[in-house]
């Protein structure tokens, strides 16, 4: 089995603030990694580093078996292979769905205005918007608008798919949309990194579990190892205020 994403001792300090504190992790072809763990244990900042939105203080990450810590890398070919999906959706208002999902493979010359429409219409039928391909961001609900920007992230073709909480700007009856496309994602054979509040989701579709605390991995385990049999005190009771 591949490995995706590697991760070696990784810090990353805010002036005096240490969000991560010495972070080894792995992720396979295929893996569906979730990161779960109490507000400000860094699991933001973790996924902000793998694809270098933040640089990390020390450590390496190597994802694809390049290291993008490496200052000979260059980062934006690299993280061309790495899909984001942020809490808020950060569509262009300005243009159309079909023409936000265009835009990065045409703007890196991946894919012809032509091919780039063509792709961007199979994404929408695949997160079931194809009659939104002409509307505006402003016309679509909180969920409708996650799904186009989780289609402008599969839009490159990614070997990796990183999801920094893209449930919690949402109605709760919202969630459920924009789950149903990411646990699709994840039966294709993704290789993704979610971190989310959602719990049940997270049961139901991690192949691993990894809980964060002050920048530390806690424990890291099988959805049943994580649930069932926690080992540490720490995850026990944060577990019983989640569930």
């Amino acid at each position: 089995m591949a490995i995706k994403v590697r991760i070696e001792n990784l810090y990353k300090t805010f002036d005096t603030f240490e969000a991560l504190n010495g972070v080894s992790m792995r992720a396979d072809e295929g893996d569906v990694i979730v990161v779960i763990g109490p507000s400000g244990s860094g699991k933001s900042t973790l996924l902000r580093c793998i694809n270098m939105l933040e640089k990390p203080t020390s450590g390496k990450i190597f994802v694809n078996e390049a290291e993008l810590t490496s200052p000979k890398i260059n980062i934006n070919h690299e993280r061309r292979k790495i899909g984001m999906v942020f809490q808020q959706f950060n569509l262009f208002a300005h243009l159309s769905v079909k023409k936000n999902i265009m835009l990065a493979p045409v703007d890196h010359k991946m894919l012809t205005k032509k091919q780039a429409e063509a792709r961007a219409l199979e994404l929408l039928e695949r997160v079931d918007l194809i009659d939104k391909a002409d509307a505006y961001p402003r016309q679509l609900s909180g969920g409708q608008q996650q799904r186009v920007a989780i289609a402008r992230a599969l839009a490159m073709k990614p070997s990796l798919i990183l999801f920094d909480e893209p449930t919690s700007a949402l109605d709760p009856e919202m969630i459920g949309e924009v789950l149903r496309v990411i646990r699709d994602l994840a039966q294709s054979g993704m290789t993704m990194i979610i971190v989310t509040h959602e719990m049940n989701f997270a049961r139901d579709v991690a192949s691993r579990i990894i809980v964060l605390e002050n920048g530390l991995i806690l424990e890291e385990g099988s959805p049943d190892d994580i649930f069932l049999r926690p080992k540490e005190e720490r995850t026990k009771q944060f577990l019983k205020l989640v569930l």
